[in-house]
């Protein structure tokens, strides 16, 4: 039986999300054709909303709706976090315990798909390390997030600040963004200097 046209653009337009698979984006489509009409109007509000009011914090590059994040208005500005993606910034933030700044890259050096320095947050990292103290390495502990703390290391180092990186409680191969509290608190304390 051939689905509608409409329900076949909704679910390719969920399967084409990260992690969505087939049997997902049928859910969720139908899920939809459940809602009432107000219901989809406030969801598709919401879309629309996070396009036009979230934008890059001007310091960090974390998501924010001002100019400024309330990260970098109130966190210790002598140690600085850095993060690939502001996904991991949520995912370190949870447990509770670091309260310095961060300092998303927006990605990891990764030749192969073309990304380099210069495609990466890594300018505007340099330029905030007036009196910093420390900058802790948090890129996932796979090849590219080795090969961009080791690179950001060897930038940072000269300079006479102490460069960290996460304690070994995350696993080679994952993400950041799916470990617990205690992991990330565990290897927040353990990091060590590179």
């Amino acid at each position: 039986m051939k689905q509608p046209d409409s329900i076949v653009k909704l679910i390719n337009k969920f399967s084409s999300l990260p992690g969505v698979g087939l049997k997902t984006a049928q859910r969720f489509a139908y899920s939809i054709i459940d809602m009432s009409e107000a219901e989809v109007s406030d969801f598709c509000d919401a879309m629309m909303s996070v396009k036009s009011n979230v934008h890059l914090c001007a310091e960090c590059g974390n998501f924010t709706e001002k100019e400024v994040c309330d990260i970098c208005l109130q966190r210790d500005k002598s140690v600085i976090c850095v993060v690939a993606y502001p996904k991991d910034v949520l995912a370190l933030d949870k447990s509770g315990t670091y309260r310095g700044v961060y300092h998303v890259l927006h990605g990891t050096l990764s030749p192969l798909d073309g990304r380099g320095p210069n495609e990466l947050n890594i300018k505007s990292l340099l330029k905030r390390l007036d009196g910093v103290k420390e900058v802790i390495m948090a890129t996932n502990p796979d090849v590219e997030g080795e090969a961009t703390a080791t690179y950001l290391a060897r930038l940072i180092k000269p300079l006479g600040i102490k460069v960290t990186r996460l304690a070994q409680g995350i696993s080679i191969g994952s993400d950041i963004e799916y470990a617990d509290e205690v992991t990330l608190d565990r290897a927040l304390d353990g990091r060590t200097e590179i």
